[in-house]
């Protein structure tokens, strides 16, 4: 007979269930009205983002420090992190009476520290060093080294894998076992696809486990197309709690064995996914929370009647990003357009390309004039916004019937980052 997964892997999840149980916010699993209409199934949601910190990685972070004898906890803790690691560190380190220096690069948003700081409330040292993550870890991890301290990994770590696991075993204990028969898996560096999957699998075996990765940070994906994890070279940095470089060495082995499936989505969708929620439901989510349920979108007709669970990881979002979330939103959903347009230079011309080409569901939500030197005519950057996306051909025939000299930007483009 073969190990179970997570005894092959030395997983300890029960355990880590006993150490956090009187940490955690054991999260609600709820069924999702809306989202079982769209989808025509169960679907249920793991709402993570209810948790103590406002993520899962409490989870890990304190069932790793918890294992610390007590000569290492007196030594203190370091980990380096930008966002919900941080704070799951901190609120360890606070609820244990252990001193933590947390790393966080210097671009970190004065909201994520001032959270870290609270959560840490007195216990912890937070240093800002660097313009990116990977310079951060790299100091945090010296620091780690010359003062004889423990590193707290935001995922590649078998202890901080079994708690993230524990969100498996609180799934189950809610919905009996051989009664899932999809679960969606957001994944950045892979502890939490790692932790909840071989839980899952070992318990419900016949449950099918997607993980979900932002389009633009695909590092599992990369490991299961090579066999082994990869460095990406480059990286979208907009679902920030999913946007890693490397898959982890523990984590992916453990991924490979438990994920059928690794979807991609993008970013753009990931934006609707998240002001739906908020619309729909009332539920504040933020980009890596939304990935699971963004998935569902790839697999309405598989699970069509089916029982799903989507964890919903985290809801630490920055109100200064939602028109951020809205623009790319409705770029994606393909109701807002950019253009240069060469505007003849004579009287009433911008009058007339109100009145001759946009309709009255039109809207001019952006407008630059450009104008230099050239005496014919004036280039304008104008965005506009349409109700259906149906009608952005017509707004084109309109532009082209008119004899309009325009050029669309594709924002996606490094031209249209830089203006748009």
């Amino acid at each position: 007979m073969l190990p179970k997964i997570t005894e092959e892997f030395d997983l300890h999840i029960e355990e880590a269930a006993i150490r956090l149980s009187e940490v955690i916010r054991k999260t609600p699993l709820e069924l999702n009205l809306s989202l079982s209409r769209t989808f025509d199934s169960n679907i249920y949601l793991k709402r993570e983002d209810l948790q103590v910190v406002r993520s899962y990685k409490l989870r890990g972070a304190y069932n790793m420090t918890s294992c610390l004898d007590a000569e290492l906890l007196k030594k203190g803790v370091v980990c380096a992190s930008a966002g919900n690691h941080a704070q799951g560190v901190a609120y360890s380190c606070n609820q244990m009476g252990v001193r933590g220096v947390i790393f966080m690069p210097k671009i970190t948003p004065k909201q994520k520290i001032e959270q870290t700081r609270m959560f840490g409330n007195g216990n912890i040292e937070i240093v800002l060093v660097g313009d990116t993550f990977d310079d951060c870890a790299n100091a945090a991890k010296i620091y780690t080294k010359e003062h004889n301290m423990t590193f707290i990994p935001p995922f590649d770590h078998p202890q901080v894998i079994a708690g993230q696991g524990t969100i498996g075993l609180e799934i189950l204990k809610e919905i009996p076992k051989g009664t899932i028969d999809y679960l969606f898996i957001p994944i950045g560096g892979g502890g939490l696809c790692a932790g909840v999957g071989a839980y899952i699998k070992d318990h419900s075996p016949n449950t099918k486990i997607i993980g979900v990765e932002p389009a633009g940070a695909p590092c599992m994906k990369a490991a299961f197309d090579e066999k082994h994890p990869v460095t990406l070279a480059h990286i979208n940095k907009f679902v920030d709690g999913a946007a890693v470089q490397r898959a982890g060495d523990i984590t992916y082995p453990i991924c490979r064995k438990v994920a059928d499936d690794i979807c991609l989505v993008q970013e753009g969708e990931v934006c609707t996914t998240i002001l739906k929620l908020y619309n729909k439901d009332a539920i504040v989510v933020e980009p890596a929370g939304a990935l699971a349920i963004t998935a569902l979108n790839q697999y309405s007709e598989e699970i069509k009647g089916k029982n799903v669970v989507c964890i919903v990881s985290g809801s630490n979002n920055d109100i200064n990003r939602m028109q951020e979330i809205k623009e790319r939103s409705l770029i994606f959903e393909g109701l807002k357009h950019y253009f240069i347009i060469r505007l003849p230079q004579r009287t009433n011309a911008l009058k007339d390309f109100v009145n001759e080409v946009l309709s009255e569901h039109d809207d001019i939500v952006r407008f630059e004039y450009m104008k230099k030197n050239d005496r014919e005519n004036g280039p304008a950057l104008i965005g506009i916004e349409v109700d259906t996306v149906g009608e952005y051909d017509n707004l084109i025939a309109r532009m082209l019937k008119y004899g309009l000299d325009f050029t669309q930007l594709d924002p996606n483009s490094d031209l249209g980052k830089y203006i748009v």
